[in-house]
């Protein structure tokens, strides 16, 4: 499947326009956001009131904040909140105070290995404020008085997220899932909803077997809310991936579902070993995103990740580091056609029958083999002759190329043309 330039710059383009937004695990940051991606497909917004029960979680209080500094006696902010998000502790509580450098320091965060990044530290669950700053800049700051305002609200609201269903010929679905929360940084995660976006546009304007529901939740407590209000049509959701750190340069990497034998477990390995010789495949573990969420033992959805660099192991995550220039519109558009590969495997795999069981069917007469021998089969007869072998009503296509080491559009191909002289039918 060729790459589509365009698409990348579009989506490199809808990054840069939501970077600048604060966002966090509610507020109208999640809204704007929200907002924006809903001028490009269609795009239900669900609000849960604050104090709500979602399993063992409660929905907590709504954040929101208009400013935040740290002013030097002479009137300099020399740490501001407007020029950076990152520069604010992600849900810090009200603050307006007058404080030395001494009672001030607890409160700032740093990197001293990385000393020219800001930090991305949140407080979500523990009522606490703070600032973090580049660790150069936290060792020069003068030892004076200094005046602090968080002007922000943490107030009883809602849980905001996002959900986009296309319909398909079934109501079996595959799920698409995102998280919204994350303030200023391009790759994590970013990166996860421009490619959702446009995976979901492009999806809206061709015909599909399953459908494909697309949600935009806050990590961790936006997942666990999306399935506790969902329990019943999560029985729908057969194959799904959450979308994560997908816009850098580096090759794919794919963490397993819990089950690690899932058909999009197959489906993903199969199209990243024809098309990412450098991928990484890595087991299900409980820690990372919202995967772990979906393949909770009580759901254990078949939901795996997809990421390029694996989240925590690059030096860029959850810095400022993370910004537009690092993604790429290059490494966007090549996320972009290899979902829509993947999902290429999903819609047309299935099982067949031969009905000619018994030998090899005479395929030259045909016109399906090259009527001079001697030769290599070409690729294409190679795979008519692996579709004949093993469609027993057991196998199915990707089962097929996976054992053959063919690409699946190959086998597909190859079953396609077998069906259409009458060699090869759908099994029962």
């Amino acid at each position: 499947m060729t790459h589509e330039p365009a698409h990348g710059a579009a989506m490199h383009g809808l990054i840069r326009e939501l970077f600048p937004i604060c966002r966090s695990i509610t507020g109208d940051g999640v809204r704007q956001t929200l907002a924006r991606l809903a001028q490009e497909i269609p795009l239900v917004q669900h609000e849960v009131p604050s104090g709500t029960s979602v399993f063992d979680w409660t929905v907590p209080r709504e954040w929101n904040v208009r400013d935040a500094y740290v002013k030097h006696p002479r009137g300099e902010r020399v740490i501001d909140f407007r020029r950076h998000n990152l520069h604010l502790v992600n849900y810090s509580v009200p603050v307006r105070r007058t404080m030395t450098l001494t009672e001030l320091r607890p409160h700032l965060h740093s990197l001293p290995d990385q000393p020219d990044l800001i930090p991305y530290r949140t407080s979500y669950y523990k009522e606490a404020w703070g600032f973090c700053l580049p660790h150069r800049q936290l060792e020069q700051l003068p030892d004076t008085e200094y005046e602090v305002l968080i002007d922000s609200t943490l107030a009883e609201g809602h849980l905001t997220y996002g959900e986009c269903l296309l319909e398909g010929d079934t109501p079996q679905e595959v799920l698409i899932s995102c998280h919204t929360c994350h303030p200023s940084l391009a790759n994590d995660n970013l990166s996860g909803l421009a490619v959702a976006t446009f995976l979901a546009k492009h999806l809206a304007t061709v015909p599909h077997r399953y459908s494909y529901r697309v949600v935009f939740v806050p990590g961790t407590i936006g997942a666990i809310t999306w399935l506790s209000r969902n329990e019943e049509r999560v029985r729908h959701i057969r194959h799904g991936l959450v979308l994560t750190c997908i816009g850098d340069r580096a090759s794919f990497t794919y963490k397993r579902s819990r089950r690690g034998d899932a058909t999009i477990d197959h489906a993903v390995e199969h199209v990243l070993q024809h098309e990412d010789p450098g991928r990484r495949v890595v087991p299900f573990s409980p820690y990372g995103y919202d995967e772990r969420q979906y393949c909770s033992p009580g759901f254990n959805l078949p939901v795996g990740c997809l990421m390029r660099s694996h989240h925590g192991h690059f030096p860029e995550y959850h810095t400022s580091a993370d910004n537009p220039d690092f993604v790429t519109p290059e490494a966007l558009a090549v996320a972009f056609s290899t979902l829509l590969s993947v999902f290429d495997v999903l819609e047309h795999d299935g099982r067949y029958v031969n009905l000619q069981p018994k030998c090899e069917p005479q395929l030259g007469r045909r016109g399906l083999y090259a009527s001079t021998g001697g030769s290599s089969p070409s690729d294409l007869a190679m795979a008519m002759l692996w579709v004949l072998n093993l469609s027993d009503g057991q196998a199915g296509l990707l089962d097929i190329a996976h054992r053959s080491g063919m690409p699946f559009a190959t086998v597909r191909e190859a079953a396609e043309r077998l069906e259409r002289h009458h060699l090869l039918a759908a099994a029962p």
